[in-house]
Formats: structure tokens, C-alpha cells, sequence
């Protein structure tokens, strides 16, 4: 019998990873009012674990300042240990939040757009996974056998979900080999990006629990599916009451809908350093994958950046309460938190430029020419980690949205991360991701 069972403070790092320390159970009092020692360069350690140039060497001292309300307990009644986590700020010494810390980053980000509109962000994030070890086996995709061979993973997880506090949705087979989507309720704020950060770790711990392993990993194998995380928002006013739709206007979107959308289409090659940033990540962001590879807005469209999501019914109150739009440009290898984060500045950017709606595509964009995409404020996204780290640290606008000096360490750490894939060629390249995610 365990009498003072650890409890680890996490953060969730620039590589998506979840890091900290543990400590005893019994200091959880003064842990939540002092916290727990961490180190400026651990924002340096890249998801292969190696560590990136540092600006800070071994100077500085930071602190993990766990907050009570992610405090997750799990006991996956099987013998094994009870899982006991919770999620942590990073502050300076002196209690400043410290300009890396990716849950301060987001806050700020939505407090930007707090002052901006008056509205509340209402996110929910959908995660695909796969097993890594699991044979495929043919005619399984979306269907009742493929569920029902792990059921028991489905049921495992779900029940982990319950214990955490998270809001279930829905888990079902997906179409590719061994591959599994679980998806969470929406909820307001940081605690969104909480849950999809708290999510991914239940998955592994429940997945471990039947002798398999899992991975989010953007892609496994450049010939098949990819795996992705597509975000669903919609924006609530203080009294709980949905302002994303507006039935006078073009497919449903209400004028600060319309704006904020603009502003992520339009600054997405900027951003997509930050939702889609590993090296791997491109080989996803391909058309006909059912992911997205131009900055363009679709109507019921899942090759779309950003898509106008479907709506059941007819009465006006119900679809103003399910009108959301989905962002598919993202995937497991973001930090939920800098994902989001950057959503919400390039949306807050289109409110303060006032621009105009986009119009939803209505073809294969890789069937046109430069200058027709040019024509109608269209583009392909980066094809390459390194071509989206050039145009995030060109764009003077968006290194405004973060603390000074952020953008900068970002691109250190990614350009570290880089130095490592670099070295690895071919499906090397690809397990090597499939191990860290």
C-alpha cells in the first residue's frame, strides 16, 4: 500500500509533450501556493528529447504552479498505480507568468479577445490516434467489427474520461489502419485546451492497460491516412448564449464569425507553425487527404482550412446553439494550448482589420493555376516545417501577438527539433515520430 502517492505537475511543452515533476501527494497545499522548480532551457527540450540551442544555458530559475481545478485522478481498477496529474503555469520567481509558458500564452491570447468582443471562446477538440502494434485487417473502417475488437480500449478510455471530469462525446473506428478517433464536448476557454492536453494522456494510459501502444503522431506512413486534430468553435456572450450565427447572413456566420475566421485564412501560413509543426506534418497538409492544404473556407467541406460545420434541423434557437466551424489545419504534435492561442490572435487580428467574409470554395484547388488562386486571396500552405518557420518569424504582425522574445524561442526550439528529423531519412523518419507521439 502506497501511503503518499506521487502527483506529477504538468505543462504542456512547445513540442506538445507533457513535462514536469512529481512530488507527494501530501504537499499538494503547498505546492498549489509555491510550486514546484523548473528551469528556463526545459522549453528547449525537443520531442526526440534532445535539446535545442538554449539562450538561457543552465541560468534562470522558473516555477511550475499547478492549478487545482486540472487536478486529474484515475484508477484504472486493475492493480496497477491510480494515475494522479494536474496541469501547471510557469511563473518566475518573483509570480510572473513566464513568457514561455504555453497555458499563460493562451490566456493572454483569449483575454485579447475578451476585451475585443465580449465573447467567451467554446471549443472542443477531435483527436485521431492509431495503434502501432495492432495488424490490419481489411473492411474495418468505421464499422461495427472494428469497434467491437476494442471495444474494451473505447469503453477503457471513456471511463478514464469520466473519472477526469472530461464532458464524452463520442469514440468510433475511423478509416484508416487501427485508427481511432475520441472526441470531447466543448468547453469554454483554457479549460478546452486542458481537456484535449488531459485526453491525449488518458488515451496512452488506457491504451498501455491492453497490451498495445498507441500514437497521435501526424503520420505513420506517407502512403496512408494521416492523423489529425480538428477544432470546433463557436463564441458565447456572457449570458451562455450563442453569437457565432446569423440568419441573415451568408452561410449562417455572424459578422464577428465571418471576421475572426478571415483573420486565421489569412495569417494561416504564419500560424500553421504552430498547429501542424513537426517536419512530418506536411506530408499530411496534401490534397485529396481529407485535411487541408490551401487557406480557404469550405461549406461542409472537409478538405477545407476551415470548415462551416452542418446543423440538424430547422428551428432557429437549435441551430444558433449547434452553428460552429471546425479548424483542420492541426495535429497532435501542437501543444494544444499554442494551437488555440494562435486560432484566437489571427482571429482578433481579422476583427481589428475589419475584413471582409470569405466565400467557401467549391473545387479542387489543386486544379488552379497561382495567378487564379492569387485572384481570390487564396494560397497553399507551406509545404515544409522549415517554409512555415520563415514565414512565422517574417511576419512582424504575428510575433506581436506573443510576449517579446517568444516567437524567437519558438523557432530555436523547432529549428532544433529539425536538427535531429534531419538526420533521420525515410521511415526512420516517420517511426521516429510514431515512437515520441
Amino acid at each position: 500500500m502506497i501511503s503518499d502517492p506521487l502527483v506529477f505537475a504538468a505543462t504542456s511543452d512547445f513540442a506538445g509533450k507533457m513535462r514536469g515533476k512529481a512530488f507527494p501527494a501530501s504537499e499538494l497545499e503547498k505546492r498549489l501556493a509555491r510550486g514546484i522548480g523548473w528551469v528556463p532551457t526545459n522549453a528547449l527540450i525537443t520531442c526526440f528529447d534532445t535539446i535545442a540551442e538554449s539562450p538561457f544555458g543552465s541560468l534562470g530559475d522558473l516555477v511550475l504552479i499547478p492549478d487545482a481545478d486540472t487536478f486529474t485522478e484515475v484508477d484504472f481498477k486493475d492493480g496497477s498505480p491510480v494515475e494522479r496529474f494536474v496541469l501547471s503555469d510557469i511563473h518566475t520567481p518573483e509570480g510572473a507568468s513566464w513568457f514561455g509558458c504555453t497555458r499563460g500564452i493562451l490566456k493572454s491570447a483569449l483575454d485579447r479577445f475578451d476585451r475585443l468582443t465580449g465573447l467567451s471562446v467554446n471549443a472542443a477538440f477531435e483527436h485521431e490516434f492509431q495503434l502501432k502494434a495492432e495488424e490490419a485487417r481489411l473492411g474495418e473502417a468505421f464499422s461495427l467489427q472494428g469497434l467491437s475488437r476494442w471495444r474494451g480500449l473505447g469503453e477503457t478510455v471513456m471511463a478514464a474520461m469520466e473519472q477526469a471530469g472530461l464532458k464524452k462525446d463520442s469514440f468510433l473506428k475511423e478509416y484508416g489502419r487501427s485508427q481511432f478517433e475520441v472526441t470531447v464536448k466543448p468547453e469554454i476557454g483554457v479549460k478546452s485546451a486542458d481537456s484535449a492536453a488531459i485526453l491525449r494522456e488518458l488515451v496512452h494510459m488506457s491504451v498501455r492497460r491492453h497490451a498495445s501502444a498507441a500514437t497521435f503522431t501526424p503520420i505513420i506512413d506517407p502512403a496512408g491516412v494521416g492523423n489529425g486534430v480538428h477544432i470546433h468553435m463557436s463564441f458565447l456572450n456572457s449570458e451562455g448564449e450563442p453569437c457565432t450565427y446569423a440568419a441573415d447572413e451568408p452561410y449562417g456566420m455572424s459578422q464577428v464569425s465571418a471576421r475572426f475566421v478571415a483573420g486565421i485564412l489569412k495569417y494561416l501560413d504564419s500560424i500553421v507553425a504552430f498547429t501542424a509543426p513537426s517536419k512530418i506534418s506536411y506530408a499530411r497538409l496534401t490534397p485529396h487527404r481529407w485535411s487541408a492544404a490551401f487557406n480557404n473556407l469550405g461549406y461542409r467541406d472537409r478538405e477545407a482550412s476551415v470548415r462551416i460545420c452542418p446543423v440538424v434541423g430547422q428551428d432557429p434557437a437549435s441551430i444558433a446553439r449547434q452553428f460552429n466551424f471546425e479548424f483542420r489545419a492541426a495535429d497532435a504534435a501542437a501543444s494544444p494550448h499554442l494551437l488555440l492561442a494562435a486560432l484566437v490572435h489571427a482571429g482578433c487580428q481579422g476583427i481589428e482589420e475589419e475584413l471582409s467574409p470569405r466565400t467557401p470554395t467549391e473545387e479542387d484547388l489543386s486544379q488552379l493555376s497561382g495567378e487564379e488562386l492569387d485572384a481570390r486571396g487564396l494560397y497553399a500552405l507551406p509545404r515544409s516545417l522549415e517554409e512555415a518557420l520563415e514565414k512565422l518569424g517574417a511576419n512582424k504582425i504575428v510575433h506581436g501577438w506573443f510576449p517579446e522574445g517568444f516567437v524567437d524561442l519558438y523557432i530555436a526550439h523547432k529549428n532544433g527539433e529539425l536538427a535531429k528529423a534531419d538526420t533521420l531519412q525515410g521511415p526512420d523518419l516517420y517511426a521516429a515520430y510514431s515512437e515520441v507521439y
